[in-house]
């Protein structure tokens, strides 16, 4: 097959509103399942830090809270797959942090809390730099046929991320360390991510063979194991810092594997290639920055970090 660039049709545009409504979903279904599990954390006596035992999702699939975050993260993901159906992967997948700031809010308005300054400045950071990427990528970024080559690199480097994963789950599934889960999730799902987009390419291309099966499969994996990530790093850290790392380091593997192996910015100026480096970089920092700085997290923050009681709490918060 030979592999040309095709042009940026206008039509894949619709890709970006797709994604924002599943970035809406994913921010408040991160929500309720972050409530769900600190109810039956309480109820079974036992955190989830240390890992998901039977007892914990027994009570969890009972939660209501935790059921409606599942079905509107299903749903986060139903659009997910449709923007990436019209759109290159390096354009609708950052479009994610849009989740952050929604579930900032959310999370103080529910804690009744105010987040200090440098905490607004690590989240601005992250956003900064994911908006100044996507701005780009919708104007450089091309689609590209997705080769066997191309499915075969991204298989094995699956296999030596799912590896490390299973071998940072075992060595840290007693403590209760959320910038480990967090990571660990954020890879997983930005592979899972390309995984989706590289099978939505084949079915596009007519090719559906035991090597796009397996990148189903490899996809499957990927999600089970993001989400036991997820639900550990829910017991670790709040809500916001969860899917700041989520739609951060998420889209940043999803990037790398769209410029690198599927070639969706091959046609990019170079200028566009060092924004692109630059505000990646920026939102790392942001996302480093939210960790350190968050008081939820456990770290230690100046009196400008603190977490202030809002005047007016929620009821939820209550």
């Amino acid at each position: 097959m030979i592999d040309q660039v095709s042009e940026l049709d206008p039509t894949q545009f619709w890709g970006i509103p797709l994604a924002l409504v599943g970035a809406g979903f994913l921010a408040v279904g991160a929500q309720y399942q972050s409530r769900g599990l600190n109810k039956v954390e309480r109820i079974v006596g036992e955190s989830a830090g240390a890992g998901l035992s039977w007892g914990h999702i027994r009570n969890l699939l009972r939660r209501p809270s935790w059921v409606i975050g599942t079905v509107l993260l299903g749903l986060a993901v139903v659009f997910q797959i449709g923007s990436l159906s019209l759109s290159p992967l390096i354009i609708v997948q950052p479009i994610g942090v849009v989740g952050l700031i929604i579930t900032s809010i959310l999370n103080a308005r529910v804690s009744g809390l105010r987040l200090g300054k440098r905490v607004r400045a690590s989240l601005g950071l992250a956003v900064l730099g994911i908006v100044a990427f996507v701005t780009i990528a919708a104007f450089t970024a091309r689609d590209r046929p997705v080769t066997d080559a191309k499915l075969v690199v991204i298989l094995i480097a699956f296999g030596v991320v799912l590896l490390l994963a299973l071998l940072l789950f075992a060595a840290f599934r007693h403590r209760s360390f959320a910038l480990i889960y967090i990571v660990g999730a954020g890879v997983l799902y930005g592979f899972v991510a390309t995984f989706a987009k590289a099978v939505i390419g084949r079915l596009q291309q007519g090719e559906f063979e035991w090597l796009t099966w397996t990148c189903v499969a490899a996809l499957v994996v990927g999600a089970l194991l993001g989400m036991v990530f997820v639900q550990n790093a829910y017991s670790s850290g709040p809500p916001d810092l969860v899917v700041a790392g989520l739609t951060v380091i998420d889209p940043i593997v999803a990037v790398l594997i769209g410029i690198v192996v599927l070639g969706e910015a091959a046609g990019a100026p170079g200028w566009a290639v060092l924004v692109y480096v630059l505000s990646g970089i920026v939102a790392i920092i942001g996302v480093i920055g939210l960790a350190k700085f968050h008081p939820q997290a456990g770290a230690t923050a100046s009196p400008t970090d603190a977490v202030t009681p809002d005047s007016t709490p929620s009821p939820a918060a209550q």
